[in-house]
């Protein structure tokens, strides 16, 4: 099973010029040198172009697809299954790898680049996610606003734009205009630890295997329905 925002081998990265956009001779932000209209969202931030072949070739874990990360966390939807993420009184539910825990303050008002998750898939993410298996934590947040983007920022410079780094770039920092996003972001906000415990069909006296394997098999049945009869 392949999470919903994981990239294949048949989505690589199109390749695209980087200009500076210019108003009476003053530099303010870049563009693509053949930009369109759908290279930029609705909040006018420049995308980075990646074609979307989901399922088509080898899954590239770790490799997350831009249009499909921010399509989920848009949508607030499951990053593994595509289905709408759970919510309760306490709020939209993450699952996070323990890494965070070191920030300070963690995890409110923390900004995250991961999409929320359904209760079914938290067993099948925790088992197969090799930044999971290292350790992981549940989290509600009753706010979880969209904030910013992650992605490449540049500089100006002559004859073209200099790249300055993989940054995460919020919506009020003027540097917005001179980055390709990648990655939506959300900032986590009145939060709540979630015991994870109490998703585990084997706390209900089921096969904790069996419903894994039949929850991975009903996601493909959505991608994937069978072929009518002829």
């Amino acid at each position: 099973m392949v999470p919903y925002v994981t990239s294949w081998s048949d989505e690589k990265k199109l390749p695209a010029e980087i200009i500076m956009r210019t108003s009476m001779g003053i530099s303010f932000g870049i563009a693509f040198a053949d930009e369109t209209a759908a290279d930029r969202d609705r909040d006018g931030i420049l995308w980075t172009r990646k074609p979307d072949h989901h399922r088509q070739g080898r899954p590239e874990f770790g490799n997350i697809h831009s249009r499909r990360q921010r399509r989920a966390m848009r949508l607030l939807l499951c990053q593994v299954c595509a289905q709408p993420a759970d919510s309760d009184e306490d709020g939209v539910l993450w699952l996070l790898p323990d890494y965070y825990a070191e920030a300070q303050d963690w995890p409110e008002n923390y900004d995250l680049a991961e999409p929320p998750i359904c209760r079914s898939c938290v067993p099948v993410a925790t088992r197969l996610c090799p930044a999971l298996r290292r350790g992981h934590l549940g989290i509600r947040a009753r706010s979880a606003p969209v904030c910013g983007v992650r992605g490449l920022v540049y500089g100006p410079s002559r004859p073209a734009p200099v790249l300055v780094g993989d940054y995460e770039v919020r919506y009020d920092n003027p540097t917005i205009r001179w980055t390709v996003a990648d990655q939506l972001l959300r900032t986590l906000q009145d939060c709540t630890a979630v015991d994870l415990d109490q998703y585990r069909p084997a706390q209900h006296g089921h096969d904790p295997q069996t419903s894994e394997d039949q929850h991975i098999a009903a996601i493909r049945h959505r991608h994937h329905p069978p072929s009518p009869r002829p």
